[in-house]
């Protein structure tokens, strides 16, 4: 089973930082875990989500949605 997003996300971390395209499970959740702006509920929520998938558990679009949430969220979505 593929991690791979079927259309990457693309997040803007900080003012100054370029824009991130993330096209897989992994680099959702290294975003989430490193680089996120703020500790939320849609965050956690997309945290376990990746996790979950990673673990063979759910699928990949229901990581890409939970992370997309939590981008919007803390208005880092760049595009969807």
């Amino acid at each position: 089973m593929s991690s791979r997003f079927v259309r990457p996300v693309v997040v803007q971390i900080g003012r100054h930082d370029g824009e991130r395209v993330i096209f897989d499970v992994n680099e959702a959740a290294t975003i989430l875990l490193r680089s996120f702006p703020h500790q939320t509920k849609k965050r956690k929520l997309a945290m376990d989500a990746c996790l979950q998938v990673l673990r063979g558990e759910a699928q990949t679009p229901v990581a890409r949605g939970a992370f997309v949430a939590a981008a919007l969220e803390a208005k880092i979505l760049r595009s969807d």
